[in-house]
């Protein structure tokens, strides 16, 4: 029996597993307070229970065997996929839900993709998890070698990887969309197994509100200083250069916490830091989309939306690290690869806000990335 304790969002949670994997036993989640004070057992809350998206990619009775973290780390994105998936439809005020699906890759693994389209609160919000298997050609090992990784270079190589991904496109102008990705890679060369982690949590907003980039950075600082308190500092820099645009001179957004190939200081100590990103974005972003999802906006504002999504499409198709090795994996699910990109984009011709509106101001804030926290 597993049972796991939690802070999220300054509420308690309790899980325990049930006999199938599939589903967990939520034994209660308690906000204490405006003042946002948490206290451990100072209220009693009813069990209810709380389902995976779907069945594990992987056969539930080899989950139980297997304590190894190719296993841990399916269920902790299982686990996160729902969680996020079901606080968003928390939020959704037409009660739309996700559409589920799980689908295989023929040359070993699947996931499942989970999407809601055409909300009153969310256009397009997609959060994807993938458990796989195979030989990496010579262009992905290529990659790898030149992030400075010891592998043969001209061949195939066996790889496992698992990871969630999702990208969170609101409506109104004044929602910033959210980006997160946490995974796990394992590649094996000879008698020698590379494994590390990546990921990282940003955010990208249309309208600058500085009180939801304290929180946001603030939120995710905490999480790393759990582990190591070079951490946020060391990974906001990452984050800020990787998503840089080069042909636009800007960044994307206003950033977060980025980092790959992360094998220290060990793998179980890697693991729980992971673990620590992944359940701080329901705290770090569902707060901000209360803020403002029922606000007023004008025309011109979702018109400015519309044409910094595609900016936001523009990185993503051309520089996107995940995107490129997605498109060169054999079998390749090309439709949850591409969840990413919003429904609706607009491009204008020499579009140059006036310096002192607020688009300015956010233009401005792009192209000077600074310290929120």
């Amino acid at each position: 029996m597993y049972i796991k304790v939690f802070l999220k969002n300054c509420a308690l949670s309790c899980y325990q597993r049930q006999k199938g994997l599939s589903t967990l036993r939520k034994c209660g989640t308690a906000v204490l307070g405006a003042s946002l004070a948490c206290a451990y057992g100072t209220t009693v809350v009813a069990c209810k229970d709380v389902t995976f998206m779907a069945k594990t990619v992987t056969a539930e009775e080899e989950l139980k065997r297997a304590n190894d973290m190719r296993s841990r780390m399916e269920l902790m994105i299982m686990e996160a996929q729902a969680e996020f998936c079901k606080a968003l439809e928390l939020e959704e005020d037409g009660g739309k839900k996700f559409n589920v699906d799980k689908w295989k890759r023929a040359e070993g693994g699947g996931g499942v993709t989970c999407v809601l389209q055409d909300g009153k609160v969310f256009e397009k919000a997609g959060v994807n998890i993938s458990v796989v298997t195979g030989n990496l050609p010579p262009a992905a090992v290529a990659q790898m070698r030149s992030r400075g990784k010891n592998l043969r270079e001209g061949v195939e190589l066996p790889f496992f990887a698992a990871g969630i991904s999702a990208v969170i496109h609101p409506r109104n102008p004044y929602v910033p969309t959210i980006h997160f990705n946490y995974r796990y890679f394992e590649v094996k060369d000879g008698e020698k197994v590379d494994w590390w982690f990546g990921g990282g949590t940003d955010l990208t907003p249309y309208y600058l509100d500085e009180e939801d980039a304290v929180h946001f950075h603030g939120t995710l600082k905490a999480a790393c200083d759990r582990h190591d308190t070079s951490y946020y500092k060391k990974f906001k820099k990452w984050c800020d250069k990787y998503f840089h645009i080069p042909h636009r001179g800007e960044s994307r957004g206003i950033g977060g916490i980025f980092f790959d190939d992360l094998d220290t200081p060990g793998q179980e100590e890697a693991f729980k830091f992971v673990t620590d990103c992944a359940n701080s974005v329901i705290p770090s972003y569902i707060p901000i989309v209360k803020k403002h999802k029922n606000k007023m906006y004008t025309d011109n504002e979702r018109q400015w939306q519309l044409l910094r999504r595609g900016r936001y499409v523009e990185f993503n198709l051309i520089y996107d690290r995940g995107t490129k090795f997605g498109l060169h994996t054999p079998g390749a699910r090309f439709e949850s690869i591409l969840m990413s990109l919003p429904l609706n984009a607009r491009w204008e011709y020499m579009n140059v806000p006036y310096e002192r509106s607020r688009e300015g101001k956010l233009t401005e804030i792009l192209k000077n990335p600074k310290d929120w926290v």
